[in-house]
């Protein structure tokens, strides 16, 4: 076998292989051999088909098929010998042999890039020291009485926090607008359910007044022809209301489920939650600018195959989010791939860079943080256990599992092996949107 490579772009290959006429001929020959002991032709018994007529009946197919079969298995030879990585299934084209007797054929494919990683010392990470304070544990505590609010009829002017119930319309130089018309409507105000101007218009009302205002658009609004624009519309009010909050007390706590220990364990409950909140985005934190700084110390070109794959895959996982159906597989009733080119081009260095750190410290997945991750995983079902004993017990979800852990413990060395220091930082600012 004789082969030659040649490089065509950056990572793209394209290889020749050619396979001399013996070889062929004598494959042909033996594929021959078995056809004939097992061959049913009409005149003659089975194993006592002459050579001859085998060949007359079957030789074309067999080629065709003995060609096939030295295609795949040569071009495996030949990038085991040449020590090549392919990305992707290659573009193969049978071609005339040099001597135009053998047979040759040219196989064009991508190349996993060669990855060297440096600077991994230079990564630097801000970890975030969230401090929860009793003020915060207390207007969580208000957020949860108003969402259990009821509302009250009000004789008075509407002012902020008030909910009136309106029906509106919206005009544009006299003309209806998109989305511009609704009838009893709530709207909370400065609650930031609707356009900041337009709360602003329905505060001072009382039940029964009408009225007109106008509010402008924002610049970046989503629908374009009222970007900027003034609009003016007509509202009349058909009630107002006051918010009444529950009290602050064990009645509290058991809306929320605590049976025991009434407003004192919802308490411990509600910064429980803020602590593993907190706790969970500065994971997520600390592993952006980990992969950050990653990426930013190593670039690397991506194999377009696998750009496109993850395309494909990021593609059709928003048509999922959006419950668009595609039964037949045509993607062409959601977001166009293009709308996913640079992050799956990112998401493919990540991986690339994050398999090479794996590779080059020896990393191996930790069954201790394994079984972790099973059991927060399994922690919402009611027998947990035996959920847990499940999942460690089934092969493809831990085909599913091991690999995010063992990234976690990649990230965990970069964070280790670069410099970090710890930032204060108030719940609520850290949490604000």
């Amino acid at each position: 076998m004789n082969v030659t490579v040649e490089s065509t772009g950056t990572l793209e290959r394209r290889m020749r292989v050619e396979l001399p006429a013996e070889r062929v001929e004598k494959e042909v020959e033996n594929r021959l051999k078995s056809v004939g002991r097992t061959a049913r032709i009409k005149g003659f018994r089975p194993g006592k088909v002459p050579a001859t007529v085998v060949r007359q009946r079957y030789g074309v197919q067999v080629r065709q098929e003995v060609l096939t079969d030295l295609m795949g298995q040569s071009y495996r030879d030949a990038v085991a010998q040449e020590n090549l990585n392919p990305v992707a299934r290659p573009k193969i084209e049978p071609v005339v042999s040099k001597d135009g007797k053998g047979f040759a054929f040219v196989a064009t494919f991508e190349v996993l890039p060669e990855v060297r990683l440096k600077n991994l010392e230079k990564i630097r990470i801000s970890r975030p020291d969230v401090e929860i304070s009793d003020q915060d544990v207390n207007d969580m505590l208000q957020n949860l009485r108003q969402q259990k609010a009821s509302w009250k009829a009000i004789d008075r002017k509407s002012k902020d926090g008030d909910r009136v119930v309106v029906d509106f319309d919206g005009t544009l130089k006299g003309e209806p607008i998109q989305g511009g018309k609704g009838g009893n409507v709530p709207v909370v105000i400065g609650g930031g359910q609707m356009l900041p101007d337009f709360e602003k218009g329905l505060s001072g009302l009382a039940a029964g007044d009408e009225t007109t205002f106008t509010v402008r658009f924002p610049k970046d609004y989503h629908v374009a022809e009222l970007a900027s624009k003034k609009v003016d519309f007509a509202v009349k009010v058909h009630s107002a209301e006051e918010q009444v909050l529950p009290p602050l007390d064990d009645s509290l706590a058991e809306q929320f489920g605590v049976t025991e220990g009434g407003l004192e364990q919802l308490r411990k409950d509600v910064l429980s939650n803020m602590q593993r909140e907190a706790r969970q985005k500065v994971i997520a934190d600390v592993k952006q600018q980990a992969l950050g700084a990653l990426l930013e110390q190593n670039p690397i070109d991506v194999p377009q195959a696998l750009k496109y794959d993850e395309m494909h895959n990021m593609q059709h996982e928003a048509m999922r989010r959006m419950g668009i159906e595609d039964p037949d597989h045509k993607h062409d009733k959601g977001p166009p791939m293009s709308d996913f080119a640079e992050a799956a081009e990112k998401r493919v260095r990540l991986g690339l860079l994050v398999n090479q750190v794996i590779t080059d410290q020896h990393i191996v997945v930790d069954p201790e943080r394994v079984r972790q991750r099973v059991e927060d995983i399994c922690s919402g079902y009611e027998d947990a256990e035996q959920m847990v004993a499940t999942y460690l017990g089934n092969a493809q979800v831990m085909a599913s599992i091991e690999p995010m852990v063992l990234e976690e413990q990649a990230i965990d060395w970069l964070i280790g092996n670069g410099e970090e220091k710890i930032s204060k930082v108030s719940f609520k600012e850290y949490m604000k949107p």
